[in-house]
């Protein structure tokens, strides 16, 4: 079942196409719209009144606070140092990593294609450009753009 038994959906939430998203044991606010082939992981929180965009895929270990805009194919990642196996060729298991948290703060914005490395905060009101590749924090209302994602305006018109 592409939405599972341990979701928790608040009031009044969209999933456009029920049968074309994986979402398992993750958390998502009221009034959020969610788009086609979206994957939310164990434990994500998504707040209320968020969009989520297609092929989207957000972690385990991501929180995504109030009014958030996800754009299309936004990547998240959780672990700093991926491996598939162990030192001795084994098959990595839960307790061989570490989940990163990743925090994206009330009203931010992120657009199409971006990446966000784990271990970061995105700041309240803050613009990622589409394609950005965002490797550190994002100030509060600051525009970041490019591979690195770097500061190209604060936020103001």
């Amino acid at each position: 079942m592409p939405v599972g038994k341990g979701v928790q959906l608040g009031k009044d939430v969209k999933i456009h196409h029920p049968d074309l998203v994986n979402l398992y044991d993750c958390a998502i606010g009221d009034e959020t719209r969610i788009g086609t082939f979206v994957e939310i992981q164990v434990g994500a929180k998504i707040g209320s009144r968020c969009k989520i965009s297609s092929h989207s895929f957000i972690c385990e270990g991501v929180t995504i606070e109030d009014e958030v805009f996800v754009g299309h194919g936004v990547m998240f990642i959780n672990d700093k140092f991926p491996r598939a196996t162990t030192d001795d060729g084994k098959p990595q298991g839960p307790t061989d990593w570490k989940v990163e948290p990743t925090l994206v703060c009330r009203r931010a914005s992120i657009g199409s294609n971006a990446t966000i490395l784990c271990g970061i905060k995105i700041g309240e009101g803050a613009t990622i450009g589409a394609g950005a590749v965002v490797t550190r924090d994002v100030p509060p209302y600051a525009t970041v753009a490019g591979v690195p994602a770097r500061v190209v305006g604060d936020g103001s018109y």
